[in-house]
């Protein structure tokens, strides 16, 4: 199904869905298939507090001792790890090798971030990411969360009470984050609210004028405890 027809589901459906990382098994084939047809492998995935991907990809990489793999932890999510595996594209689609696509990616890595805020905490209840008073406080206070990842892990960055000061929270935020740099890129991130992930986008691109910018629909692995209404604002820069 599309993601879009996936937050319908999780509106209405009353199973909630659970999430999984790939196996060693799909890193062992992926590896074998794309290794017919290069000679390395730059492996570039969120970060190893959120999800068992990367130890899956290190298995997998140990299964293979004869192909040249790098595997870069990112420590953070979403198109924040997007645009670290872009600037890494960026440098393979100029014909350069694996050390320096590497190398571009890690030192985007420095210079990325990611900001959401959620409609509600019932998702992340549901999910079991946090427990059932938060939930209750923050439905009766009307508290929209806004979350960032810090240090590999989702962290809070902020509580206001309503759904508009959170808009207003992400683009102050972000702007603030890249004032005075060089290059910014930024990517509206949404779960089926794709107008006010738009305001959010155009927003911070009339103050910081981004060499580029894209909109995109937060996948359901991450849309599945985020809940439909999340909105987020990710950006790297120089």
């Amino acid at each position: 199904m599309s993601a879009s027809e996936f937050y319908d589901r999780l509106r209405n459906d009353s199973v909630f869905p659970s999430t999984t990382q790939p196996s060693v098994a799909e890193f062992e084939q992926l590896y074998r298939r794309i290794s017919s047809d290069a000679s390395d492998i730059l492996v570039i995935v969120l970060s190893g507090e959120l999800s068992g991907t990367l130890n899956s990809a290190v298995q997998a990489k140990s299964l293979l001792p004869d192909l040249n793999i790098e595997i870069i932890d990112t420590r953070t999510m979403s198109m924040a790890a997007g645009f670290v595996a872009l600037a890494a594209a960026r440098e393979a689609k100029a014909g350069k090798g694996l050390e320096d696509c590497a190398e571009a990616a890690r030192l985007a890595n420095e210079n990325v971030g990611v900001l959401v805020t959620l409609d509600s905490l019932e998702y992340l209840h549901r999910g079991g990411r946090i427990g059932g008073a938060r939930k209750l406080l923050a439905g009766a206070l009307s508290i929209k969360p806004i979350l960032t990842v810090s240090d590999g892990i989702v962290q809070d960055a902020g509580k206001v009470r309503t759904r508009r000061k959170a808009l207003k929270h992400l683009i102050d935020s972000v702007t603030e984050a890249v004032s005075g740099k060089d290059n910014i890129r930024l990517a509206g991130l949404h779960a089926s609210s794709l107008d006010d992930a738009t305001y959010v986008l155009d927003e911070c691109s009339k103050v910081v004028n981004p060499v580029e910018s894209l909109m995109t629909e937060l996948s359901p692995v991450v849309g599945a405890h985020v809940g439909p209404g999340g909105v987020g604002i990710a950006w790297s820069s120089d």
